[in-house]
C-alpha cells in the first residue's frame, strides 16, 4: 500500500522566547494519516513547545506549518481545533467546577449542556473507549488519573483528524493504559486518523508507534521507523549517551524489628472511612518501602492519611517513637516531607521562582540576625538545588511555570532538601520524566536511604519499585493485601497481586473501568 502524504508538516520551525531562550532550532516533522508518530526527548528538549505551536497555543518565530498541503498560521488552540487538530496536554486543562459531560463537550456551541443528544454522544464515546464514566460528576472530585481520562475523551470526541497526545498515560494505571493503547490503534489503523504520541515510556513507544522522532536541545537528532529501533537506541538518542539500566542493588539496612531499634515510622490501625481499611506498618531508618497498586487502590491515600492531609483518618502515627499533631504542619515539623502526585496543584507555586519554591518549607534558616529573609541566601539555595538535581534552568530566578514538567518535578523534591526531613513520602516522583532524569531521581532515593533517611515511594512503574525498594506493599481496594521483599519478587508477581490474581488474602476487586458509582 502506498503511503499517504503527510496531513501536517513542520518545516524549519524555530521558537525563541522573549527572555532569549531558544526552544526550537529548525525542526522538520511530517505526520501522516493512519500512523502513530512518536515524539520523544528529555525534559526541556522542546517537545511541549513544539506541541503548543502545532496546536495553536504558540506562534512559531520562524518556519512554516503546512496543514493538508496549505501553509497555516493558527492564532489560538480553538482555531486549530476547528481545523481538525485536537490536543491532550500533559497538565490536563479542564474546568474543575463543571461536570465530566460539560468538560468533554466544552467547545460544542450547538448542543445544550446535558441535552439528550450530548448524552447520546457521550455514551458512544464510552462504548468506543470501553471505559464508563458518570457524566454528572464534577471534575474537581476526580483523581488525577480520572481527569486524564476525561481529557482523552474530550480530544477523541472532537472528530479531529490529528490527535496530539502529550504524555497521555503518565498518570494512568496499567488497565487504563491498555484502554488508551486500544483507542489509539482504533483511531489510527481503523479510522485513519493521524496520532502524534509523546511518551517517556519506551516500551509503549516501541509497541504503539510506527515512526519515532527524537528532539534534543530543540533539534531533531533522529527520525526513524520504530521497527528499525530498540529501547537502548532510543534512550541513547534522547540523552546523547548510553543509559545503563538501573539494576536493583541489594542493600543491608536494618529492618524495623532488627535489634530492637526504634522504627522511623510506626502506623497502628491507620484507617480512613471510605478510603482505607485499617493497616499497621513499621519502617526502619534508612529503609525504602514501596507502595504498589493500580489506580484507585489506596496507594496515595495511605500517604495522605499519615501525613495528616486526610483529616478523617484514625489510628496512631509515630515518628521515631513519638506522636505528633493531626495537621500537615505538625507532620512537617516532626520531619516528614511529601512530594505529591499532582505537583501543579499541591507541590509547587508555579508563578514563583525556583529559589522561592525551594526555600518555602524552611524559611528559618535563611533569615538575617534581624529576622529578615535574605534573598541572597534564598538564591544560593536555588543554585544548590539546580546543581544537585540537574534542573535545566539558567538561573534560580526562572519561574517554575516556565520549566518543563520533569524539571518542575525536580523542584518539588528539592523543596525538602533544606529541612530536617527524616521521612520522605514520594507519590509518583518520576511520572512524566525522561529516562535520564528518572534514573537520577531513583539514585537520589538510594542516596537518601544511605544517609539514614527513610523513604516511602508510590509508583505505577513496578520496575522502579523493584530497583530501589527494600520491601514492597501491594494495595488493592484500600487494603494492604500483600508484602514482598524486593529481592524475592518480580514485576509479574506484583502485577498479578495488584490486579486481583494472586495472594492468599486477596479480596474481590472493584470493576476497574467504572468511575463515579453509576452502577450502585
Amino acid at each position: 500500500m502506498q503511503a499517504q502524504p503527510p496531513i501536517m508538516q513542520l518545516q524549519g520551525v524555530e521558537k525563541t522566547f522573549a527572555n532569549g531562550t531558544k526552544a526550537l532550532r529548525g525542526v522538520n516533522l511530517d505526520i501522516a494519516p493512519g500512523r502513530v508518530h512518536g515524539l520523544l526527548g528529555a525534559n526541556g528538549a522542546g517537545k511541549s513547545t513544539l506541541i503548543k505551536i502545532l496546536s495553536g497555543a504558540y506562534a512559531a518565530s520562524k518556519g512554516d506549518i503546512v496543514w493538508r498541503g496549505t501553509s497555516v498560521r493558527w492564532d489560538s488552540p480553538k482555531a486549530a481545533n476547528r481545523m481538525g487538530v485536537a490536543t491532550v496536554h500533559q497538565h490536563i486543562p479542564l474546568v474543575p467546577t463543571l461536570s465530566i459531560l460539560e468538560n468533554i463537550f466544552l467547545d460544542d456551541d450547538g448542543l445544550w449542556r446535558g441535552s439528550a443528544a450530548m448524552r447520546k454522544r457521550f455514551d458512544g464515546l464510552c462504548q468506543r473507549m470501553g471505559y464508563w464514566l458518570n457524566p454528572d460528576l464534577a471534575v474537581s472530585d476526580l483523581s488525577i488519573g480520572q481527569r486524564q481520562m476525561v481529557a482523552i475523551f474530550q480530544a477523541f470526541g472532537t472528530g479531529a483528524d490529528l490527535i496530539v497526545l502529550d504524555e497521555p498515560t503518565a498518570s494512568l494505571a496499567l488497565d487504563e493504559r491498555e484502554l488508551v493503547y486500544s483507542a489509539v490503534k482504533q483511531l489510527s489503523k481503523v479510522e485513519g486518523k493521524a496520532v502524534l504520541f509523546v511518551s517517556h515510556f519506551l516500551d509503549e513507544v516501541m509497541a504503539l508507534t510506527d515512526q519515532v522522532t527524537v528532539l534534543r536541545d530543540g533539534v531533531v537528532v533522529m527520525t526513524a521507523k520504530t521497527a528499525d529501533l530498540n529501547e537502548s537506541l532510543i534512550a541513547e538518542a534522547i540523552v546523547g549517551k548510553h543509559v545503563a539500566a538501573l539494576e536493583h542493588a541489594p542493600r543491608h539496612h536494618a529492618t524495623p524489628a532488627a535489634g530492637g531499634a526504634v522504627p522511623r515510622l510506626t502506623l497502628k490501625n491507620l484507617a480512613s472511612p471510605g478510603r482505607l481499611h485499617p493497616m499497621s506498618l513499621s519502617v526502619a531508618p534508612g529503609e525504602v518501602v514501596g507502595l504498589a497498586g493500580l489506580l484507585g487502590s489506596g496507594r496515595s491515600e495511605v500517604l495522605h492519611a499519615f501525613y495528616r492531609a486526610d483529616t478523617s483518618a484514625t489510628g496512631e502515627v509515630l515518628l521515631d517513637g513519638k506522636s505528633f499533631g493531626r495537621s500537615t504542619g505538625a507532620a512537617v515539623a516532626a520531619g516528614i516531607g511529601l512530594v505529591p502526585e499532582d505537583r501543579n496543584r499541591q507541590g509547587i507555586i508555579p508563578d514563583f521562582e525556583i529559589w522561592r519554591n525551594v526555600t518555602l518549607p524552611a524559611l528559618d534558616g535563611i533569615t538575617t540576625s534581624g529576622g529578615v529573609l535574605s534573598q541572597k541566601l534564598e538564591r544560593a539555595r536555588g543554585w544548590t538545588a539546580i546543581r544537585a538535581l540537574a534542573i535545566k534552568a539558567s538561573s534560580p530566578d526562572i519561574l517554575v511555570t516556565d520549566l518543563s514538567g520533569g524539571n518542575a518535578q525536580k523542584v518539588t523534591i528539592a523543596r525538602w532538601f533544606f529541612s530536617d526531613v527524616k521521612l520522605f513520602l514520594l507519590d509518583e516522583p518520576t511520572a512524566g520524566i525522561d529516562v535520564g532524569a528518572k534514573a537520577d531521581i531513583l539514585r537520589l532515593v538510594r542516596q537518601l536511604a544511605d544517609e539514614g533517611r527513610s523513604v516511602i515511594i508510590v509508583s505505577s512503574e513496578f520496575e522502579e519499585l523493584l530497583a530501589v525498594c527494600d520491601r514492597i506493599l501491594v494495595m488493592r481496594d484500600g487494603r494492604c493485601i500483600a508484602e514482598r521483599s524486593a529481592d524475592e519478587t518480580s514485576e509479574h508477581d506484583l502485577l498479578l497481586l495488584a490486579g486481583g490474581h494472586g495472594g492468599a488474602d486477596a479480596v474481590p476487586a472493584t470493576p476497574p473501568h467504572f468511575i463515579g458509582g453509576r452502577n450502585e
